[in-house]
Parts: C-alpha cells; structure tokens; sequence
C-alpha cells in the first residue's frame, strides 16, 4: 500500500465482529493482573517475594516467543494469505484460565506458586497465539491512517467493556470480602465460558474485514532472528516499543495494587469494584474523545498528554487516606481518562511503523510489539510485589486476620502512587523520540 493510498472504509458490522474479539482478550489482560497477585499471597500463602517472582518469571518466555509466533504468523500470511489457523489454536485459553485458578486444595506457598506459574506460561502461550495475528489484523488491510485509528477505536471500546465487567465481576465472583479457593475456581470457570465465546466472534470479524479490505499477500519476510534484528534496528519501532513498555509497566503495576489499596489503605475491600470502575469506565465515554483528538493534533501529541495526565492523577494517590475519598476516586478516574488514550494510541500508531517498513513483517513487529506488552504486565505486578516486600508485607491464607506494618502501609501507598508516576514520566522522555507521526499524518 502507498503513503498516498486513503484506503478502504470499514463497515461498522466488520468492525464490531473484530472488536469483540478483544472482549475475550480483556477477560485474560484484566483478571489475573488484578486478581493473581492478591490471590496467591492472600489465599495461597505465598510470600510476596515468591509471588511476584511466580507473575514474573512466565513472562521471561513470551520475549522468546512472542516474535516467533509473530514470524509464523508473516509464513502463514504468505503462503495462505491468511493468519487464521493460530487464531483458532488460541481459542483453547480460556482452558488455560480456567486452570489458573483451580489450584487443588491441598497446595499451599511454593507447591501453589508452582501450579499458578505452569498454567500462566500455557496460557501466556495460547494468548500470544490468538493476540499477535489478532493485532497484526490492522497491517493487513488496505486503509489509511485515520481508518487505523478508528479500527482501534472500535478495539478499545469492546476492550474496555471485557475489561470492566471482568474487573467487576471477577472480584464478586470470588467471594467478595471474603475470597475462597472456590470462589476463585467458579469464577475462572464462567468468565472462561465468555472468553470463548467472545474470541470465535473475533475470528469470524477478522474473516470477514479481510474480505473487505484485505490488501495483496506479500512475500515472507527474513527468518527467525533476521527478522527479529530487523525490527530491533527500526528506530521509530523501538521508541514505540520502549515507551509502550514503561506504559504497560505502569497500568499493570497499579491494577495489581488495586485490591491491597482498597482494603488496607482504604479499608474497605469492596471498594475494590469501585477503583476499578473509575479507572477503566471512563475509556466508555472519552474513547470517542480521544480519537477526535488525535485528528486535530496528531497521534503522538495525543499520546503524550495522556502520559502526562496519568502522571499527576498517580501523585495524587500517594498522599492516600488525607486526600479524601471522593479526591482518590476522582484521581483514579483521571488515570482512567488516561488509560483510554494509551490504550487506543499506541495501537493505532503501531501499523504505522508496520505499514512504513513493509507489510511482510506485520507479524514479527506485532510479536515484538506484544513481548513488550507481555514484560511490561509482567513487570508491573512483580514490581508492586517488591514494595510490598520491601515494607514487610505479611502474606495470609483466606479468612486469616494480619495487622500490616506501618511500613507496610506506606509501600502499598506510595507503590500504588508514587512509583507510577515516576515510570510514566520515563514513558514520556521516551515516547519524545518518536519521530514517524508527522509523516504518517501527511502521507495518509
């Protein structure tokens, strides 16, 4: 496709179809960032140190597998001229997620972690498979740069809602209060159901824009790591990348920290379903908003006030308590603002780094792009889970009462607030090195 080509205008049934996709894939990104860490110290008497490492170390996999899932992706567009046979291997992970939460009863700490780390990599896995041909969907059709944005903005829109109702539901699902292994185990067994459902709509949307908009199958790209390198030595590529890793880093670290902010710093642990309401509801309305935004001013100028915003909206959750409730929630709400442009934008600016190095790699630069989004919801946790260590958390089984130390208090505090926004600052600095934007905007 030429700089100059406007492209296709995707019909709205197409892009619902594909958008749902994302309802199954929120259920995956929501549920065990919010719920897992908490889960395995506070239900499976795993220490912190231990369950961060257990978040933490599948992840290492995904760096590995992730391109490679993505170059298999450009062999299999090349030769049938379509990426659908992963997208159905893929559609055996909410097996995965179910599994995830069944931990038999008798395990406890270390045999516990072990069971959660075997079936997060097999799910890790089956998610990269349906996600990276999934993203790279975009890539492959005959359209513009604003189309792209749109075509996201659908994305977000159904992400946001599997995003929403599995933060609400899940938490509920388990138990309340009062999480239970059973409660955990019922509620990975139904939103399971859902995620199913949702991701074989996403197939037959996919199908369907490629029928509409499908551009000319183009040759396979370099193998395995010579495609790997290729996209490494992009520099455009590469600023994107790495800012979208701090923002991953950031969005996940405050998720994890959802559950131990609500009951310890709050004390109320059903406000839980309320943070994560303010936080991610918003991306319902402002979506729209967003993407009005970045035709007037440009993707990346978009991208970057909602970096800022998320930033100042996280200092003012490390003051806690003093602020107010009614200041926490309004703060949470403004990250959520936030969240909503830095989930559409990077993903809309992402085919056009694909579409200004050549198609053939859509699916080595998606499984990179998702490596990056792996680490970074790997990262997040696992860093939340040392504050919690360095302030000398003490980890519970379910129903077991444990005063927490006053440092305690202050690393869910300040790792809830203060360590965000240092991380979104260091996305900013990055994502300044991003310099395709302009180009893109004025070619399309």
């Amino acid at each position: 496709m030429s700089g100059s080509d406007a492209g296709a205008t995707l019909p709205r049934g197409p892009l619902a179809g594909f958008a749902t996709g994302s309802l199954g894939m929120g259920i995956w990104v929501t549920v065990p960032g919010l719920l897992l860490l908490y889960f395995l110290t506070d239900t499976l008497a795993v220490a912190p140190w231990l369950a961060g490492l257990t978040l933490l170390l599948p992840k290492v996999a995904d760096v590995l597998l992730h391109p490679w899932i993505g170059h298999r992706c450009d062999v299999e567009q090349a030769r049938r001229g379509h990426r659908r046979r992963l997208l159905l291997a893929g559609c055996v992970l909410p097996v995965g997620f179910a599994a995830l939460f069944a931990v038999p009863g008798g395990l406890t700490g270390a045999a516990a972690a072990a069971w959660v780390a075997l079936f997060f990599i097999a799910g890790n896995l089956l998610f990269a498979a349906y996600q990276v041909p999934y993203l790279a969907t975009p890539a492959d059709l005959r359209i513009g740069y604003h189309e792209r944005t749109r075509l996201m903005a659908f994305r977000m829109v159904v992400l946001t809602v599997g995003i929403l109702l599995s933060g609400l539901l899940a938490p509920l699902l388990a138990g309340g209060d009062a999480p239970t292994r059973g409660g955990y185990q019922r509620m990975g067994l139904l939103l399971a159901a859902g995620m199913l459902a949702a991701m074989l709509v996403g197939v037959t949307g996919i199908d369907r824009l490629r029928r509409r908009a499908a551009a000319n199958p183009a040759p396979a790209g370099p193998d395995g790591w010579r495609a790997l390198t290729a996209s490494l030595r992009d520099r455009q590529f590469r600023a994107l990348a790495g800012a979208y890793l701090a923002m991953s880093t950031t969005t996940h670290l405050v998720l994890a920290g959802v559950p131990y902010y609500a009951e310890y710093e709050l004390g109320r642990p059903r406000l839980t379903t309320v943070l994560v309401a303010a936080f991610v509801a918003p991306a319902l309305v402002v979506t729209p908003g967003w993407l009005a935004v970045a035709r007037r001013v440009g993707k990346q100028r978009a991208l970057l006030g909602a970096q800022a915003a998320f930033a100042l909206g996280a200092l003012v959750l490390a003051v806690g308590r003093p602020a107010g409730l009614p200041v926490l929630v309004a703060a949470v709400a403004v990250l959520g603002v936030a969240f909503a442009g830095m989930q559409l934008l990077p993903f809309a600016m992402l085919p056009d780094v694909i579409n200004a190095a050549g198609a053939a790699r859509a699916g080595t630069y998606t499984g990179v792009w998702t490596a990056t989004e792996a680490t970074g919801a790997a990262l997040g946790p696992y860093a939340y889970a040392l504050c919690l260590a360095a302030g000398g958390f003490v980890a519970s089984t379910a129903g077991q009462a444990v005063t927490q130390s006053t440092a305690a208090h202050a690393a869910i505090r300040y790792g809830f607030g203060l360590l965000p926004a240092v991380v979104m600052l260091g996305a900013v600095l990055l994502q300044r090195r991003y310099t395709l934007d302009h180009a893109a905007r004025a070619g399309h």
